[in-house]
């Protein structure tokens, strides 16, 4: 079975107490994964302030939605499994 690459974006801006929290659990989920992690500030791009202002933190996982404001470690971990296959 070929294992497709899993791309996680973090969408952020700084002092954002949730984005943090964000941050760290999906840090714990993908340690020891085949996983890139990039996060992206609100700050640098304007289309992504426009687009989610209101609702960071977004995770997407491959360029889709996944999440927005909290991180369910359990719900991200099936995910990164589905979006592997």
């Amino acid at each position: 079975m070929v294992v497709a690459p899993v791309k996680i974006s973090l969408i952020s801006r700084p002092g954002c107490h949730l984005c943090q929290v964000a941050h760290e659990i999906i840090s714990e989920v993908i340690k020891g994964q085949d996983v890139e992690f990039e996060e992206l500030s609100l700050l640098d791009d304007p289309d992504l302030m426009a687009k989610y202002r209101e609702e960071i933190p977004v995770i997407l996982i491959n360029g889709e939605i996944h999440d927005f404001l909290r991180v369910d470690p359990d719900r991200l971990q099936s995910a990164i499994v589905a979006a592997g296959h």
